[in-house]
C-alpha cells in the first residue's frame, strides 16, 4: 500500500502481532523463519533494520515466485545457516527477465 502525501511515498506494512516499541536493541527471538534476519539468528541484538530485511525478502518472493532461502524440509538449522551466509542466488529461468536493478 502506497501513501501519497506532498509527493512522497510510503511502504506501509502490518502486522501487529509481534509489534513492540523500540527504545534499545532487542533480544528476543522471534518471527517467521523463512523472512527472519541474520541479527535475530545470531541473538547479538536488533532493531528496526530487521523490518528492511523482512521487505528484502518479501520483494524477492514477489519478483520470483519463491524465497530466497530455503531449508530443507522441516531443519531449521539449514535454514538459519544460508540466511547467516546471506549468498542469495538468481536462478534462471526465473530471474531472466528481472532487470539487475532489481536484484
Amino acid at each position: 500500500v502506497y501513501e501519497h502525501q506532498d509527493g512522497s511515498k510510503s511502504l506501509k506494512l502490518g502486522d501487529f502481532g509481534l509489534a513492540t516499541i523500540v527504545d534499545g536493541p532487542l533480544y528476543t527471538v522471534c518471527g517467521t523463519p523463512t523472512y527472519v534476519a541474520p541479527e535475530i539468528i545470531a541473538e547479538t541484538g536488533y532493531g528496526l533494520k530487521v523490518d528492511i530485511w523482512a521487505a528484502g525478502v518479501i520483494t524477492y518472493i514477489l519478483l520470483c515466485g519463491f524465497p530466497p532461502f530455503r531449508g530443507s524440509g522441516d531443519d531449521q538449522e539449514v535454514l538459519f545457516d544460508q540466511i547467516l551466509m546471506g549468498q542469495m542466488d538468481f536462478p534462471s529461468p526465473y530471474w531472466d527477465n528481472v532487470s539487475d536493478s532489481a536484484k
